[in-house]
């Protein structure tokens, strides 16, 4: 059997909220594959239905239509339990507020997804990780002792400690610093050209967005195409171009 190279598709994949004349399209039919190994960047204007296809495609969100294969696995099909499971095993999902535990150390909250897996914690590892981060010296901080940037760093380790096929990263140096974002962006550069992980992040931001191999524009709750080996000036030209078409009722 022949094994697919890409690390995610969804196909014809849609999501509604609510009902009735409140009802809101966040995703209309989408339909895209990433390849394993890459890093993409997905920007839209606000409301174009952005964080909706990545908690779609990292199984947190269930959309009403269409199918979801992550790693090859189609998630649309399964129970909530078999779907915990799978995102335990295979997915890391870095959130903006950074969602560390208090009470627990920079270290804990690392290896948590692990333990929530039942999986064996390889400390070592966990140690080498937040080594990598530059959190060596931070191991038993909890998180208030931390700066934005440094928590942040503890996420992406976290996502990463499970060793998951794909990272989904929302809106992950939304709340930095200019220096502690660009250590943030080659964190996850170092997660695909190091460690073989696909990236998928949304972003606001066309300098984050150079970081990446490659961005896909959201209008509307659809593709609104895509740009590959994104400069910040060209990312930032096609983003007004979305807006011209948008404000034209293209």
């Amino acid at each position: 059997m022949t094994m697919s190279r890409e690390a995610l598709r969804l196909v014809k994949v849609s999501k509604t909220y609510g009902t009735g004349d409140g009802a809101v399209t966040a995703l209309d039919g989408v339909t895209l594959g990433l390849e394993q190994g890459t890093f993409t960047a997905v920007m839209g204007p606000s409301g174009s239905g952005k964080s909706t296809l990545l908690r779609c495609a990292a199984g947190l969100d269930r959309p009403d239509a269409g199918v979801v294969c992550v790693d090859g696995t189609e998630l649309t099909g399964g129970t909530e339990t078999e779907l915990t499971k799978f995102r335990r095993g295979r997915v890391g999902f870095v959130f903006q507020e950074y969602n560390l535990l208090e009470t627990l150390t920079v270290a804990q909250n690392t290896v948590l997804p692990l333990k929530l897996a039942g999986r064996r914690v390889d400390r070592r590892r966990a140690r080498e990780i937040l080594a990598s981060v530059g959190l060596g010296d931070r191991l038993g901080h909890r998180p208030h002792q931390l700066s934005g940037g440094q928590r942040q760093r503890v996420a992406i380790a976290r996502a990463l400690v499970a060793e998951p096929r794909v990272v989904f990263a929302d809106e992950p140096t939304g709340a930095l610093d200019l220096r502690a974002a660009r250590q943030v962006l080659r964190l996850l550069q170092d997660a695909v050209r190091v460690h073989g992980r696909t990236v998928v992040m949304v972003t606001h931001d066309p300098v984050a967005a150079s970081y990446a191999d490659a961005v896909v524009f959201l209008a509307d709750g659809r593709v609104a195409g895509e740009l590959r080996g994104p400069t910040p000036d060209a990312v930032a030209e096609r983003l007004a171009h979305l807006g011209d078409d948008l404000t034209a009722g293209v």
